[in-house]
This record gives structure tokens, C-alpha cells and sequence, in this order.
């Protein structure tokens, strides 16, 4: 046997056993319902994290709690709130004394409220209105007499890898992937990615490295981050009253690309 293969031999061998000798367990707090297309994207991005996991050691699990309940829990034990309610409800989450430090996903409200609060640990993976609303008047100022929808998602959706999400979550659900469904993926992939990079679970460093240091694909394409409205930047699908895709927004040639969508920085 060569000297190199007993080399990858030994770190066959010995590269499990470093990644397993510090296992480290992840709880994600989830306030909403637990059906529908949210929780059910929430539960596809926890078992693609509990895959990746077995390679790296991690360990994660979604608990479903009230605000109560959450108010109640130790600090220390809170890691990121997935919020998958109506705005108000969102925001008060957010505003909860303890939670200052920590991550707040908003997974399901397109209310420019909440990126107008420029909260620091509030972060919004859905469109806002503000972002539809731009991506149509794009499409409508090349196109005046043809109507078309903006979403985050779509079912059809095949470039970088989206067809295989969509295939995965399909194959899980028995249903097809929408908005709420790619967020609510779209929080815990950001989150499992997050700790694999960084090996820590504390609150405050995962906040830190979410708003600066992200580089979030979403098979989606365009490198996704975090605005200092909270709002995620990232391409919105133009669909038709055939409900097929017809574009992406930004469309080719609008000044600004991913920022020409929506509320881009906190009015001081």
C-alpha cells in the first residue's frame, strides 16, 4: 500500500472522530402554526441540516413554543426565533427585551412596517411590498399591456439547483414549494449554514455574522444578504396569468440591480 493511501486511510479514520469529539445540539424557537406551507419549508430546511449534521457533528431540532413560553426561557438558551405569524405579532416578538441580541426571522409578513422598524435583530426573508411593487413597475415599464405576479418563489423555478429543492420538498410534502415554503427553508439553511462556518451557537455571534458576513445562494442565483433594513436582498420571479415564469427581477439594464427592489437603508 502506498504512503498516500495510508494516508487517506488514516484520515478516514481519524477526521470522524475530531468532528463528533464536540458534538454541538442547535434549538431553533418557532412561533405559529404548525401547517402549511411555512412550517412545512421549516421542517424541509431542518431535515437538509440534520443531513449535512451527521458529517459535521451538529445536531438540530425546531421547537414549536408560544411567546410565553419563549419569555420564559433562559437567554442562554436561545439560539434564533422563526416567527411564521401576522406583522404585529412579528414585531412585538422582535421588540421582546430579551431577543435584543438575537436573531428574529420574520417568515411569512411582506409588511414594509417591518423593514421601516430597522430593527437590528429583525430579519425578513419575504418580499416586502415595496420589493413587488418595484419588480412590477420594471416589468410594466417594458411591458405596459402584460400583467404579471411577484414572488419569491416558484415550483417551476430550475436554475442553480432550484429544480432539486423543488424536487426535494415536493417529494417530503406531497406539495409544491411557494413563498412561505422557500422562507421558512430559507431560515433554517441560513442558520445550519451559519453554524457549520462558524461552529458556534450563541445568539449574538450568529446575529453578528448573519447581517455581515453572509453570502446566502437560496438556489437562487444572486448572492442573497442581509440590508440594514433587515430586508434580504434577492431576485423576485415575474409569473404570468399562465402562472409560468417570464422573468427575474432586477431586470437587465435597471440601475442599482438587487437594490432597485425595495427599501434599501434606514431613514436617519
Amino acid at each position: 500500500m502506498s504512503k498516500l493511501k495510508k494516508l487517506g486511510l488514516m484520515v478516514l479514520f481519524i477526521w470522524p472522530q475530531i468532528i463528533f469529539a464536540n458534538p454541538i445540539n442547535v434549538t431553533l424557537h418557532y412561533i405559529g402554526p404548525t401547517d402549511g406551507q411555512v412550517w412545512a419549508g421549516v421542517q424541509q430546511g431542518l431535515t437538509e441540516a440534520n443531513l449535512q449534521g451527521q458529517f459535521l457533528g451538529q445536531n438540530y431540532q425546531v421547537k414549536n413554543v408560544t411567546e410565553q413560553e419563549l419569555a420564559a426561557l433562559p437567554e442562554s438558551e436561545i439560539t434564533a426565533v422563526l416567527v411564521g405569524t401576522d406583522a404585529k405579532h412579528i414585531l412585538d416578538v422582535a421588540k421582546m427585551k430579551k431577543l435584543a441580541h438575537v436573531p428574529v426571522f420574520n417568515l411569512s409578513s411582506d409588511a414594509d412596517g417591518l423593514r421601516q422598524a430597522c430593527l437590528s435583530n429583525l430579519l425578513n426573508i419575504p418580499l416586502s411590498k415595496q420589493m413587488k411593487a418595484d419588480a412590477l413597475a420594471q416589468w410594466q415599464a417594458k411591458h405596459p399591456d402584460t400583467l404579471v405576479t411577484a414572488h419569491a418563489w416558484h415550483h417551476d423555478f430550475v436554475k442553480f439547483a432550484a429544480s432539486q429543492l423543488n424536487k426535494r420538498f415536493t417529494r417530503n410534502h406531497k406539495t409544491q414549494m411557494d413563498d412561505d415554503a422557500w422562507a421558512g427553508w430559507a431560515a433554517v439553511k441560513m442558520l445550519s449554514d451559519t453554524v457549520a462556518r462558524t461552529q458556534k451557537i450563541d445568539a449574538a455571534g450568529m446575529l453578528n455574522y448573519l447581517k455581515n458576513d453572509l453570502s446566502f445562494d437560496g438556489q437562487k442565483g444572486d448572492t442573497a444578504t442581509f440590508r440594514e433594513t433587515g430586508q434580504l436582498r434577492q431576485i423576485v420571479l415575474l409569473i404570468d396569468k399562465d402562472d409560468n415564469i417570464v422573468a427575474e427581477a432586477p431586470l437587465r439594464g435597471v440601475k442599482g440591480g438587487l437594490d432597485s427592489l425595495g427599501m434599501v437603508t434606514c431613514k436617519k
